[in-house]
C-alpha cells in the first residue's frame, strides 16, 4: 500500500491550518516529498508521520512557497538521528540554490546527493520509487512528477513444487534472485508469473495546460493538479489518501 498525504495546499501564503505546497508518500518504511513550502514541518507533526525515513525530496520549482520550508526540515531530519545519505531532486540549479539555503543548516550528519534535470522527460529509481519527471509550462523551469510502485508478478507455487524447489528458496526467487540447488540453477522466470499493474501518483502544480501532463497522467490511480482557478464548488477537500 501507498500512503499519500498532501500537507500543503495553500498558494503563496500559508493559512491557518493550511500550509504551503508539499505532498508525502509512504512506501515500504522509505518516505518521499514532493516540495517543501512554508509549514511542512508542522504538517507531518500533525499527521503524526516521522522524519527520519524521508530518503527523497523532489522539487517542482524554486519559488519561495515550494522550497522555503527546506532549511528547517534538513535540521529536523538531522536530529532524527539519522545518518544515511537524502536525494534531492530537482530542475537545473538546484546545487545553487541548496547550498544558498544551507546557510542556515551548515551542519548535517547526513550526505546530500543532488540529481539536477535538464531534458524535458527523465526517468529515475530510488528507494523502490520509480519516478518520471516531466518539464511543464511555468514562469520558471518547472517539472511535474509521477511516482510509480512496480509490482512483481505472482509466484506459481505449484511450479515450484513441480520443480522440486525447497520452500526455504521461494523468498529469494520472489525477490528476483537466482538459488542453485544441486549444482542445478533456477531463476526467478521459471517460477514467476508477469507482472502485474502497480500504483502510480501523478502530481502536477503551477503549470499551464500543456499536453505532457496529459501524458503523464494517463493511467495513474490517483492524479493531483493545482486548482489555484478552478470553478467553485469543485474543491477536493480530502486530503489524505491510501492506495
Amino acid at each position: 500500500m501507498l500512503d499519500v498525504c498532501l500537507l500543503g495546499t495553500s498558494g503563496m501564503l500559508p493559512l491557518p491550518g493550511r500550509w504551503l505546497t508539499s505532498l508525502m508518500t509512504r512506501y515500504n518504511g522509505s518516505s518521499l516529498m514532493i516540495d517543501c513550502g512554508e509549514g511542512t514541518q508542522i504538517a507531518v507533526k500533525q499527521k503524526g508521520w516521522s522524519f527520519n525515513p524521508i530518503d527523497v525530496i523532489c522539487f517542482t520549482h524554486y519559488h519561495a512557497d515550494h522550497i522555503s520550508g527546506l532549511p528547517g526540515l534538513l535540521l529536523t531530519i538531522g536530529n532524527s538521528d539519522r545518518k544515511k545519505p537524502l536525494t534531492l531532486v530537482g530542475p537545473k540549479g538546484l546545487g545553487r540554490v541548496v547550498s544558498s539555503l544551507r546557510v542556515i543548516a551548515p551542519e548535517l550528519p547526513f550526505e546530500l546527493k543532488l540529481i539536477e534535470l535538464t531534458n524535458q522527460q527523465e526517468h529515475l529509481s530510488i528507494c523502490g520509487y520509480e519516478i518520471d519527471a516531466f518539464r511543464v509550462n511555468h514562469a520558471v523551469i518547472c517539472y511535474g512528477y509521477s511516482i510509480s510502485i512496480p509490482r512483481i508478478g505472482k509466484f506459481d507455487v505449484e511450479k515450484a513444487k513441480e520443480l522440486g524447489i525447497p520452500c526455504s528458496m521461494w523468498n529469494k526467487l520472489q525477490h528476483g534472485t537466482a538459488v542453485t540447488i544441486d549444482d542445478k540453477e533456477y531463476t526467478p522466470d521459471m517460477v514467476m508469473g508477469a507482472a502485474r499493474k502497480g500504483l502510480k501518483v501523478t502530481y502536477c502544480t503551477d503549470s499551464r495546460p500543456v499536453q505532457i501532463i496529459s501524458d503523464n497522467a494517463k493511467e495513474s490511480d490517483l492524479f493531483i493538479c493545482e486548482g489555484m482557478y478552478g470553478e467553485d464548488g469543485k474543491e477536493l477537500r480530502q486530503r489524505n489518501i491510501s492506495i
